[in-house]
């Protein structure tokens, strides 16, 4: 049984925010499950999301739960949550994104995590990495991979 899903999103996910809804509620909703809505930032990514929502600096330390909960991806996420009555609690972290979300997913003790990913070559991952593999690999609990629907591999028809 679940209790606690981690839907991690990041940066690179307000294009399939509905997609990462649709999943996440597929997984909770028949559980009753709570769903963990995760944001992680790098350093930099979260020194530049401060200043866009002009956040305070001048107060001793700005958490970021408070920074993943004015996000607008969360804010899309909240709103369909809350339109299926999925009861659900906002983290964030700074740090390294793969190994924030299986910390994540760790303190929170989820059953599941969910993240998204797009399509990329062997030679991308090796050069660039991967979030979604670092997770795939290291989460203390299954994970649901969500692709882009742009990213889904195209094929030509066959010579005939």
């Amino acid at each position: 049984m679940l209790d606690t899903v981690l839907l991690a999103v990041g940066p690179g996910d307000e294009d399939r925010s509905g997609q990462l809804a649709e999943t996440v509620l597929e997984v909770a909703k028949p559980a009753d499950a709570t769903v963990v809505l995760a944001h992680v930032f790098t350093s930099t990514e979260y020194d530049e999301v401060l200043d866009r929502l002009e956040f305070d600096r001048t107060v001793d330390e700005i958490e970021p739960d408070a920074v993943a909960a004015r996000h607008s991806t969360i804010h899309e996420l909240q709103t369909i949550l809350d339109e299926h009555d999925v009861d659900y609690e906002i983290r964030g972290a700074v740090g390294d994104h793969g190994q924030s979300i299986v910390d994540l997913a760790a303190s929170a003790d989820a059953d599941r995590v969910v993240v998204g990913g797009r399509r990329r070559s062997p030679t991308g991952k090796a050069v660039f990495g991967s979030t979604a593999q670092e997770v795939l690999l290291s989460a203390p609990c299954p994970v649901t991979f969500v692709r882009s629907d742009e990213s889904a591999p195209t094929r030509e028809p066959p010579d005939e």
